[in-house]
């Protein structure tokens, strides 16, 4: 056997008209950024290719005219089904003009419905979703007016529902990795992530299509490790050589090889983050942290956590995972984000999702954006920005302790503190409790039906699930009740006959000396909040 080397050129002629394309990426990590360039450049110079399908697990882009923006032209694309839409703005743009069809699906379960239709499954059946924007009776993922086709359903198994998402039929996967042999065998030692390359690759075999594969460099057949194969040989058509501009390991850093474990890990910094609403915010979840307590961050104000740790010395008392399959390290943010640095393993993305949905998160801590009197959250759709639910939907629903980190209103907030006190010197102009979301992608019922414990934790106020609303639980020393909480909300909550004022040390600059008690303690993180 001999792989097929082609330029980046070559193989985007080797799309045609109407392909359904699966793209491999997490951001800007393995993203196959020569090819989909290429791929843009031709449409653009030529009209072809046109009417494209594009499915995608998790956000691709940079924001502005990377990965999947290369592809948003109008009339490339026919259809677009995805799990987060927040860095591609020329997509969404196609979308809320009704130009596309468009789906938004749990990033999990996309990585997961690749696997399962590789394997001739008629698709995924699933608890994921369930109460969610995704539901069929509730809008199905449906993005926007033009997209009618119903691509999940309800089930009903011995008296349990579950949302059955239908198979996927790709014909062209765009892919990447680090080195090709002759044969097209594939491995993986300069990217920080493995995602569902394998899944993607064989589901397109099965359906007769074409595997095109993004690498640095070529070698000759046999002198690969076969058990660093990541994508084999026979599920591959063709292998581009790409530059470094096009092969960066993340749309942030052109190589870091912390991120494949290599090298010495340095001594941290000790450069302590200002105290602002943020590590407040971090501050106050952090006292929620349980020793042997396997983690997720999610990204803005979660990210800061582990800065708080580090400040603490109790970092290597949790394990953190991130959704694309790295397991402890630290985790890095921005355009890095899903990558960690020395990560102790790197699984795939459709294999953490699994663990994921089977309860393995002991804690989660994702971002609070918008959230009502029922206890809903949404952080996928705001009026026509389509940010996507991402694997925040799967990560909510199943992990033992939920915790929503956010500042309490939007805007130019601005506050003062270090005196174990807060004082609010400007508010933002937004407020974020509000009495209905505009899309549910955490359903508050679900969580009460499965005895969730979910704490919403801002820098003024803690708030728990509630039977039926939101309980206020803690507010800041400092803050006014009436005038800083309760004005700046949409409806009223319940007041904890308890209610209690946050730990002065939150507020002091100095490091607070967080200890942490075992992950097997008798009461809830929740009672004990409370």
């Amino acid at each position: 056997m001999r792989t097929t080397v082609l330029s980046a050129q070559q193989a985007a002629a080797m799309i045609e008209n109407g392909d359904k394309v699966i793209l491999g990426g997490f951001i800007g990590a393995v993203v196959p950024e020569a090819i989909e360039k290429a791929i843009g450049e031709r449409f653009v110079a030529t009209g072809y290719p046109n009417e494209l399908e594009l499915y995608f697990t998790a956000g691709q882009g940079d924001g502005v005219d990377k990965a999947n923006n290369h592809l948003a032209h109008p009339g490339m694309v026919s259809l677009a089904y995805g799990g987060h839409w927040g860095l591609i703005p020329r997509l969404q743009k196609l979308a809320n003009d009704n130009q596309i069809q468009g789906y938004n699906f749990p990033q999990g379960i996309i990585a997961q419905l690749l696997r399962d239709s590789a394997a001739g499954k008629p698709g995924t059946l699933s608890h994921v979703g369930l109460g969610t924007f995704v539901d069929p009776r509730l809008g199905g993922g449906k993005i926007n007016q033009v997209t009618t086709a119903d691509r999940v359903s309800v089930i009903e198994i011995e008296g349990e529902e579950f949302l059955f998402y239908k198979r996927i039929e790709p014909n062209v996967a765009l892919l990447r990795g680090t080195t090709a042999d002759e044969n097209g065998n594939i491995t993986m030692e300069d990217e920080c992530l493995f995602l569902e390359n394998l899944a993607a690759a064989q589901l397109v075999t099965n359906m007769g299509g074409k595997v095109i594969v993004q690498v640095k460099r070529l070698v000759k057949a046999g002198e690969l490790d076969p058990q660093q194969v990541r994508i084999p040989g026979i599920f591959v058509n063709a292998v581009v050589v790409a530059d470094d501009e096009s092969h960066m390991q993340t749309f942030a850093e052109q190589m870091n090889p912390a991120y494949c474990g290599r090298g010495v890990a340095e001594q941290k910094s000790g450069q302590e983050r200002r105290l602002d609403a943020k590590k407040i915010i971090a501050r106050r979840a952090a006292m929620e942290l349980k020793q042997g307590a396997i983690l997720n961050y999610g990204i803005g104000v979660p990210e800061v956590i582990a800065q708080v740790t580090d400040e603490e010395g109790i970092t290597d008392q949790m394990i953190a995972t991130v959704e694309p399959g790295a397991i402890g390290g630290t985790p890095a943010g921005g355009l890095s984000f899903g990558a960690s640095a020395f990560p102790e393993a790197v699984i795939t993305q459709d294999q953490m999702f699994d663990f994921y949905d089977g309860g393995g998160i002991d804690q989660a801590f994702l971002g609070l954006a918008e959230c009502d009197q029922h206890g809903n959250l949404n952080v996928s759709k705001f009026g026509t920005k389509i940010a996507g639910c991402g694997g925040f939907i799967n990560i909510t629903q199943n992990a033992k302790q939920v915790f929503f980190c956010g500042t309490f209103t939007a805007g130019k907030l601005e506050v003062e503190t270090g005196n174990g006190e807060l004082t609010i010197v400007n508010d933002g102009h937004i407020n974020k409790l509000i009495s209905e979301v505009q899309q549910i992608t955490f359903s508050a019922d679900v969580a009460r039906r499965n005895h969730k414990p979910v704490l919403y934790i801002t820098e003024r106020a803690v708030f728990k699930l509630g039977e039926q609303t939101l309980e206020l639980i803690e507010i800041a020393p400092g803050v006014d009740l009436q005038k800083d909480v309760l004005a700046k909300m949409d409806f009223v909550p319940v007041i904890s006959p308890n209610l209690a004022l946050m730990d002065a040390r939150i507020f002091c600059d100095a490091p607070m000396g967080l200890t942490l008690s075992p992950l097997n303690a008798t009461e809830s993180v929740i009672d004990n909040a409370a």
